[in-house]
């Protein structure tokens, strides 16, 4: 019996080094930065973004922390959701979990 199986294997390029803690910051507001965090509402999705959170604030200023979830993990945020994380945040972090 042959059987012909395919495997797929998705590579990504590689990734650009990101910027040190010390430059982001020097062109960051000297009080910080508006943190967005979107949760997915997939199990412990909250927590990660929480651990995320206290990793960020470990190694730059933020000055305030605007926290969303999703209604349903298989729809997308609302429109709502967006406008907000875009009025009041400068950077958003997104995350899944299980």
């Amino acid at each position: 019996m042959n059987r012909k199986i395919t495997l797929v294997t998705p590579d990504a390029p590689p990734p650009t080094p990101a910027p040190s803690a010390e430059v982001v910051q020097r062109k960051l507001d000297p009080k910080g930065i508006r943190l967005g965090v979107l949760d997915n509402s997939k199990g412990n999705a909250d927590h990660l973004l929480a651990m995320i959170v206290d990793g960020v604030r470990a190694e730059i200023a933020i000055k305030s922390v605007v926290s969303l979830r999703k209604p349903h993990v298989t729809f997308p945020a609302t429109k709502e959701v967006l406008d907000t994380l875009t009025a009041e945040a400068d950077v958003v972090i997104s995350a899944m979990a299980d």
